[in-house]
């Protein structure tokens, strides 16, 4: 997938979220300086989350994107 067709999903779901807390979120790494590490402002809990992703990804615990997608209805 194109970095364009990426924006665009990533536009159209953003149009559709509700959840504020994610909201809120996005609009603090949108406003983050360029040369300032995001990492920094996560919380201990955000950064637990990301590493346990990244230790699926390593092990292979993933589920292809077109799956998921099957899975949820959104062909």
């Amino acid at each position: 997938m194109g970095h364009d067709a990426i924006k665009l999903e990533l536009i159209e779901w953003l149009a559709r979220l509700e959840d504020e807390e994610v909201i809120r979120y996005l609009k603090i790494v949108k406003d983050s300086e360029r040369d300032h590490d995001w990492w920094n402002d996560l919380s201990d809990e955000q950064k637990a989350g990301i590493e346990r992703g990244l230790k699926d990804i390593d092990e292979g615990r993933t589920v292809p994107h077109e799956e998921v997608k099957q899975r949820y209805g959104l062909l």
